[in-house]
């Protein structure tokens, strides 16, 4: 599992449903409130295989899943009270629909966000996140496509490549 070096990317292979979870466990450990990660990708690829990931990495207590009938679900990491944020857009036809629910209210929380299916939504997203797309290659092979939008994210995504490959 080598990363594809470019200062703005990262492409790197998961070969299971736990090695997906490590490297959002990886990336939860150096996120902060206030932080954008959008996931994208077909049902099945593994977007909340690796939020458990960024969930537990990042402190949370509980074992995040899927919020796809809630669309949001809390958590709230028990040493500073930090809330996590997971929203999954999966069931939103429009950004009208996002709107009515209130989703750029919790976007302007100082909350860390996770969401599935942003695409949906990208008129309403910053334009600074963290944006990893999760591709299937075959049964558990996964490829993961992380892309960095503004010095954020930048030095998070050099970080994250140091934390979890080395370089």
């Amino acid at each position: 599992m080598s990363p594809i070096l470019d200062p703005h990317s990262l492409e790197c292979f998961s070969h299971s449903q736990e090695q997906t979870q490590r490297l959002g466990a990886r990336l939860g450990e150096l996120l902060r409130p206030g932080d954008l990660v959008c996931l994208e990708g077909e049902l099945g690829a593994g977007k909340t295989q690796f939020a458990q990931g960024v969930g537990r990495g990042w402190g949370v207590l509980e074992t995040l899943t899927s919020p796809t009938f809630t669309l949001i679900s809390e958590y709230q990491r028990p040493r500073d009270g930090a809330w996590l944020y997971h929203v999954d857009l999966y069931r939103i036809a429009s950004v009208e629909e996002a709107i009515g629910f209130g989703l750029e209210d919790y976007l302007d929380d100082d909350a860390l966000i996770l969401v599935e299916w942003p695409e949906r939504v990208l008129p309403l997203l910053p334009e600074e996140r963290l944006w990893i797309q999760i591709e299937m290659i075959s049964g558990t092979k996964r490829l993961l496509r992380m892309q960095a939008t503004g010095e954020r994210y930048q030095a998070l995504l050099r970080a994250f490549r140091e934390r979890a490959f080395g370089v």
